[in-house]
């Protein structure tokens, strides 16, 4: 345990160092090269243009802290061939040359190199032939769910980070170094960046980042371990990712009830309708931030204890959720003008 100790806390500081290191040459680099995101009154409602690719500096604090105190396994190298993959889409669509249907071919060949490093949904209830389809759908589904809830200063990495920690409090629960390592160095180079991110932000992640920490959220999500006392805490993951789940629930609804492509951009996300109540970005990221922290504790703890009980958790989030996503949709529709 000694060991597996200073592996943890090794991997967090360094990570998040790299994280506070690069985060602003990574920005000075995009100002430099103009690459910025510019307000246009309707997703953009910044008050001036800021830098993004920010994801590249979560990226590289990721992965240089990780080679520096981990030896890589087959299975993690599969993941991270995966995530960088995913994370050279995100910088091709930050830079406007990629299309939208490349972009999710894209991601389709990430989750299938995933598949091929033996990372996927395992549960006894669910047939072999089904479970390869689920794990696809789950990888793209995350990935874009961490998409499209960056819309907000601050609120994707740090609903991220709670969700990597709760990921990194069931490997150590566990036993699994691996997993536990991994997580913490996504934990550190958000810390890390989310100096700069926080409201107002000096720089965002761009699909880059967002992309990135959406599918490395997704595939360790998948290689943890979850029943040992009921099948029902299968569901844990789904718990532990709420706020991304609750958001692409609500865009994709609002959007359908409006007779619009659920795939089309429009201000319908949580963070939007918060600040139209007068909410400002600061509390949208703690009411990212609390749901987050509710859900993580609900996943971890349904876990820990018998069927009944972890039933009866995972039940009420649910009905929190669905509380939840009634009362966003209930209020007034952004414009999109």
């Amino acid at each position: 345990m000694p060991f597996q100790l200073i592996y943890f806390i090794a991997t967090f500081v360094l990570s998040c160092a790299l994280g506070l290191y690069l985060t602003p040459l990574i920005r000075q680099g995009a100002l430099s090269f103009g690459v910025l995101d510019h307000p246009d009154g309707k997703l953009k409602r910044q008050t001036e243009p800021v830098p993004y690719l920010g994801g590249i500096a979560v990226y590289l604090a990721f992965l240089i802290s990780l080679s520096l105190v981990f030896e890589f396994s087959s299975q993690l190298l599969g993941l991270l061939l995966g995530a960088t993959m995913v994370t050279m889409l995100g910088l091709f669509d930050d830079l406007h040359v990629l299309a939208p249907r490349l972009k999710l071919a894209g991601q389709l060949l990430a989750a299938w190199v995933v598949l091929r490093s033996n990372i996927s949904i395992q549960l006894e209830v669910i047939p072999h032939s089904l479970a390869i389809p689920l794990t696809i759908l789950w990888l793209v589904g995350v990935t874009n769910a961490i998409n499209i809830i960056d819309v907000s200063d601050g609120l994707a990495p740090s609903v991220s980070a709670i969700a990597a920690l709760a990921l990194f409090v069931l490997a150590v629960q566990n036993g699994n170094v691996l997993i536990g390592t991994t997580t913490l160095a996504l934990v550190g180079s958000l810390v890390g960046f989310l100096r700069y991110n926080q409201p107002p932000a000096r720089i965002y992640l761009g699909d880059t980042g967002s992309l990135f920490i959406g599918f490395m959220l997704a595939s360790l999500a998948m290689i943890g371990t979850y029943t040992r006392h009921s099948e029902i805490a299968a569901l844990a993951p789904v718990a532990i990712l709420i706020v991304p789940i609750l958001e692409t629930t609500l865009v994709v609804f609002a959007r359908l009830g409006r007779g619009v492509s659920p795939f089309k951009g429009s201000p319908d996300h949580m963070a939007i309708r918060l600040k139209r109540m007068g909410w400002s970005s600061a509390q949208v990221v703690w009411f990212g931030c609390i749901l987050g922290i509710l859900g993580g504790a609900v996943g971890v703890a349904s876990t820990l204890v018998d069927a009944t009980l972890a039933g009866i958790l995972l039940a009420s989030m649910g009905a929190i959720f669905l509380v939840l996503l009634w009362w966003l949709l209930r209020m007034p529709a952004p414009s999109s003008h």
